[in-house]
């Protein structure tokens, strides 16, 4: 079942991990929620790279013809929310991320860390 959820959002991990983002995981929240499928969140070390990160994701991205419905906070570089309709990617500041734990907000959806594909 991993795998399936995984092939299934390729597109949008594949621009996450290319520009090495820390700790991405995949919340699977069909079933959950009508607002996305999927939420993706990911790390970087620094505001500069938070935005740095969330512009590729959108430019890799755009070049495949996906392209966001809305993006905020990319100027600020703490926490940037791509809204891409079926998949939101979150990508938060470390200590911002643990400030808001969407992870634990959303602990009944299925996590998949990408580093190491374990489902929780």
């Amino acid at each position: 079942m991993t795998t399936d959820i995984v092939a299934a959002f390729e597109t949008y991990l594949s621009a996450i991990t290319e520009k090495k983002a820390q700790d991405v995981v995949l919340l699977d929240v069909r079933g959950l929620t009508s607002i996305a499928d999927a939420f993706i969140l990911c790390c970087g070390n620094s505001n500069r790279q938070v935005s740095a990160l969330a512009d590729h994701i959108i430019k890799t991205l755009k070049k495949q013809g996906v392209r966001p419905l809305s993006v905020e906070g990319l100027r600020e570089g703490r926490w940037v929310l791509i809204d891409y309709g079926s998949v939101i990617i979150h990508v938060f500041y470390e200590s911002v991320r643990t400030f808001y734990d969407i992870e634990g907000l959303w602990s009944d959806a299925v996590r998949i860390d990408i580093s190491t594909e374990e489902t929780t």
